[in-house]
């Protein structure tokens, strides 16, 4: 029976925007429609209760295993916006610092916070964050590990380090990394990590904040027991059911995530052949293998979003949390690219449903367009 979601797009399109929401996994799927089965309340101490707490345990326990921590440190959120808002509005007293490069969930979470900027590839200037740990104060640091925009990947282990010699706590949004690196809380040597499930295949509406052991912020929602009276509410069953099956599906699928380099880099090397003009932002960096970032002066991102959207060719300019403003991007205009060229990139992210089919896609409507545009500085 036809649906109202089976639309000619979802049939035939190609999705490279999976940095925005990854689709979910069949496996993932398949756990959630077991879960639908169950009865309960995680919190009843019944049997139906039992049964449902014995989900979300396992589910914790995988969550867990994906970070290198154990399950105790794992706190369910309703999503990696939460998860933010949780670390940083949770040890009132400490100065804020944030990397200008963050996601707009932690730049709104704490307006008020410090920033330190990034150098021209968009990796975090670790100088200017020492100079600014010396004011009076221990300090609570916010730095992505890789970055939603153009992939970058930041030295969290190396800015952990320094923030730990100065008494502060290092909190790192690690939302667009699971799954795509390995990672390790104990390893990276930081204090807080987000995850959000709907970035690893899993459903959305589900998160997550992993503490360092012995770490204890102050509860973003009350009224409860849940979450160890950090996060009061019923938890999201089903949805933590896919949390925990996606990430396990996520560990065991770290070298699959690796490959798509080759496919990004013919990607990138075959568009600019077609659009000299055309820039890879953080092309200098250490990038994760899903992501790129072109830049084309002259032409608006939003005109090409609307230009391959068109053609078929779902990607995005900027962040999707930043959908229908226009704006340039935050995160270029820190690498320090003017508000022109700053709103002229767009985003490509692939994922576990890309190919070279898709690939070819996009570089034929990428061909496309750039028979028909004629930017002006082209």
């Amino acid at each position: 029976m036809t649906t109202p979601f089976a639309t000619p797009f979802r049939r035939t399109g190609v999705y490279l925007d999976h940095n925005a929401t990854t689709p979910l996994k069949p496996e993932v799927k398949a756990a959630m429609v077991q879960a639908m089965d169950l009865v309960g309340n995680p919190s009843s101490v019944h049997a139906f209760g039992r049964t449902a707490r014995r989900a979300v345990e396992e589910a914790r326990a995988a969550v867990a295993a994906l970070m290198g921590a154990k399950p105790s440190q794992v706190l369910f959120t309703g999503s990696g916006t939460e998860a933010n808002n949780f670390a940083l509005r949770g040890f009132p007293g400490r100065r804020v610092l944030t990397s200008a490069i963050e996601h707009e969930s932690v730049l709104a979470a704490c307006p008020e916070a410090e920033r330190f900027g990034v150098n021209r590839d968009g990796v975090a200037d670790l100088e200017a964050l020492e100079r600014r740990l010396d004011a009076d104060g221990p300090a609570l640091v916010s730095l992505m590990l890789v970055n939603n925009e153009t992939g970058v990947i930041q030295p969290a282990a190396d800015a952990a380090r320094i923030v730990r010699a100065h008494g502060g706590l290092l909190h790192c949004d690690a939302v667009q990394a699971a799954g795509r690196l390995p990672l390790s809380l104990p390893r990276l040597g930081v204090d807080l990590m987000t995850l959000s499930a709907h970035k690893l295949g899993g459903p959305s509406g589900v998160g997550a904040l992993v503490l360092a052991e012995g770490l204890e912020p102050e509860a973003l929602i009350r009224g409860g027991g849940q979450e160890r009276r950090k996060r009061a509410g019923t938890e999201n069953l089903l949805g933590i059911v896919g949390f925990g099956a996606a990430a396990r599906l996520a560990r065991e699928g770290l070298a699959e995530a690796a490959d798509l380099a080759s496919l990004r880099d013919r990607l990138e090397r075959e568009a600019l052949a077609a659009m000299p003009h055309a820039r890879v932002m953080g092309a200098g960096a250490a990038r994760v293998a899903n992501t790129s970032c072109l830049m084309l002066p002259g032409l608006p991102g939003e005109t090409q979003v609307m230009t391959l959207d068109l053609a078929g060719v779902a990607v995005s300019a900027g962040s999707a949390c930043s959908s229908g403003k226009v704006k340039p991007s935050h995160v270029l205009a820190a690498m320090g690219e003017d508000d022109r060229s700053a709103a002229s990139a767009v985003r490509i992210s692939l994922g576990w449903t890309s190919d070279d089919e898709a690939v070819d896609r996009f570089l034929a409507a990428w061909a496309a367009m750039a028979r028909r545009s004629t930017p002006a500085d082209g």
